[in-house]
């Protein structure tokens, strides 16, 4: 394993120095001919100007009303996908192969003024069927799903109130997954399903949120959504989440400025199935014996030049009926992440990072303590109008308990593009 790490290491270094002088939707930086930089500090992640982007409705701050709608211009449309090398070492044995990871189509865009939209599909893709590990060969790489499709209603109140309705990355999301540069180190956090509860963090939902900043640089979001990720819900009650965050000195927090933040969701799920003869969660059932279970935590990001250092502390607490371990007792459980990026050279070309996560689950509970370690490298190639194509090194080591713990390493070497 240490030879095929270091075998991705000299591969892409060798890349760096050969190369030509990077969620991103390029194709907001062709209708505007900006550099995708603009947005992002390094893509995917959005700096303060790109998060502002964001929460405008894709409506550039200070020139709202002035946007040209997707009915005047080509259609928004961006496509994004990875390929090349994987290797991973687990129980004794390391595989490794040639990947293509699936495919994003992304179209975003102005609609009327103050009226926007996003979408995100990921098409079903049979051929190449397997990963590099063997694994889903009889079946596709990818699922077709309709990762987001909303509409945002910027401005309702001036900067107070926005409001986004359909399936969306939710704002308790104060990290966001969707864009984060790592591809095998995943936050564990997130990920985490605890017994007999279906809900996972993770998960885009379906359903209204509002937005907006509030005086002394604070900014808030809550919303009502279904809580079952893109599944049917035939819940009795629906999910209700809330943030607050703040920010010390200029920006947002993403890029500049100091931004701390406290978030809360409380969900439902019903545990009794139609004939009443099991307590397991079922959202498509009845909606009968609802339970509660709720997630709570706080965010910090921290900015100093090009350095952003962001972590996230998050507790999980399931109400006893779903806990199938030890039925008397509520399934408590923690988690969260520290996450340093560094970005360099011209034009920010250069994204160095290191992360550490983990998930720690209750003490009486057989599961044992999840923790990880990595590290990225990415280089962005390119012309000053299209930063869009990284070359992308990566490795995870992820360790499963304590005491004779279960250990796997994981790398990769991709090109990452986005047009």
């Amino acid at each position: 394993m240490k030879r095929t790490i270091s075998i991705l290491c000299l591969l892409a270094f060798m890349a760096i120095l050969t190369a030509d002088q990077s969620e991103a939707i390029p194709a907001f930086a062709r209708k505007y001919g900006f550099n995708c930089n603009m947005c992002h500090t390094s893509f995917t992640k959005l700096n303060d100007f790109g998060q502002r982007y964001r929460s405008q409705g894709y409506q550039i701050p200070g020139q709202v009303g002035g946007e040209k709608t997707a009915f005047e211009k080509a259609l928004p449309i961006a496509f994004r996908t990875m390929t090349g090398l994987q290797a991973a070492h687990a129980q004794g044995h390391t595989t490794s192969g040639f990947v293509l990871n699936g495919l994003d189509l992304l179209a975003a865009g102005v609609m009327h003024k103050n009226i926007s939209f996003l979408m995100i599909y990921t098409p079903r893709i049979d051929d190449p069927s397997a990963d590099y590990r063997g694994y889903d060969s009889a079946g596709p790489s990818q699922l077709g799903a309709l990762e987001s499709a909303n509409i945002v209603f910027s401005n309702l109140i001036p900067n107070v109130l926005n409001l986004r309705v359909g399936r969306f990355e939710p704002a308790y999301h104060m990290v966001s997954s969707k864009r984060s540069y790592y591809r095998l180190g995943s936050y564990e956090a997130y990920t985490v399903e605890t017994p007999s509860n279906s809900f996972v963090f993770d998960n885009n939902q379906v359903g209204l949120e509002a937005t907006g900043h509030i005086q002394s640089g604070f900014s808030y979001a809550c919303g009502v959504v279904n809580g079952t990720g893109g599944n049917p819900d035939n819940n009795t009650y629906k999910d209700i989440y809330a943030t607050l965050s703040k920010v010390i000195g200029r920006g947002e927090g993403q890029s500049a400025g100091q931004r701390f933040g406290v978030f809360g969701y409380l969900g439902w799920q019903p545990t009794v199935v139609p004939n009443d003869s099991a307590y397991i969660p079922l959202p498509e059932g009845d909606g009968r014996g609802n339970n509660e279970f709720h997630r709570i935590g706080g965010q910090a990001s921290l900015n100093w030049r090009t350095f952003s250092l962001q972590g996230l502390f998050m507790q999980g607490q399931d109400n006893k009926a779903f806990n199938s371990i030890s039925p008397d007792e509520k399934y408590t459980f923690t988690g969260g992440f520290i996450e340093l990026d560094y970005s360099g050279l011209w034009n920010n070309r250069l994204l160095v990072s290191g992360m550490y996560n983990w998930v720690t689950p209750p003490d009486y509970n057989g599961e044992a303590k999840v923790s990880s370690t990595s590290g990225l490298l990415r280089y962005y190639l390119g012309d000053w109008t299209a930063v869009n194509v990284a070359i992308h090194a990566e490795y995870t080591h992820r360790q499963i308990g304590d005491t004779d713990p279960v250990k796997e390493d994981y790398a990769a070497l991709l090109l990452d593009f986005d047009f």
